[in-house]
């Protein structure tokens, strides 16, 4: 299912289930996101899955979140792995919107809370979390190969 929804850039901007042909650019903003990138068979392991989104405009994918669903003792756990926005694209509201159809999506298919980790430098990230109600549980030392901390967050639903 694709859903429209007026961007802040001024484009329409379309939420829809990622495809392969979607692979390469997905990893292209990947790779100008983050400096320990996830190689292109990561993604493609996630394709099908109703986690697994991107945000078109003009036709170019403008963003994408990876997520998924364990099952935890009584629970279901939703878990954001993955979320990046084209650097143009940025301050667009394109990260906003996929974060609010994910976590429809992870509700939809029963999760209890969602989790996600952010490093503990990336402020632009954990207040996008924090407007979402996301809460920092715990810091996890040395989670990045770098050696920087991950914040966990979680959000109940």
């Amino acid at each position: 299912m694709t859903v429209r929804v007026p961007a802040e850039g001024g484009d329409d901007l379309s939420i829809r289930g990622a495809e392969r042909a979607d692979l390469l650019a997905v990893v292209r903003i990947e790779n100008a996101s983050f400096s320990q990138p996830w190689p292109y068979d990561a993604f493609e392991k996630f394709l099908g899955e109703p986690g697994f989104l991107v945000a078109e405009c003009g036709g170019e994918v403008a963003g994408y979140v990876v997520a998924d669903i364990t099952q935890t003792i009584g629970r279901r756990l939703g878990h954001v792995k993955d979320v990046a926005v084209h650097p143009e694209r940025r301050g667009d509201g394109v990260g906003s919107t996929l974060l609010t159809r994910v976590l429809a999506v992870l509700t939809a298919h029963g999760a209890d809370s969602v989790k996600l980790e952010v490093r503990r430098s990336n402020e632009t990230a954990k207040r996008l979390y924090r407007r979402f109600d996301f809460e920092a549980l715990r810091v996890v030392p040395g989670y990045y190969a770098d050696g920087e901390d991950a914040i966990v967050m979680i959000r109940g639903n």
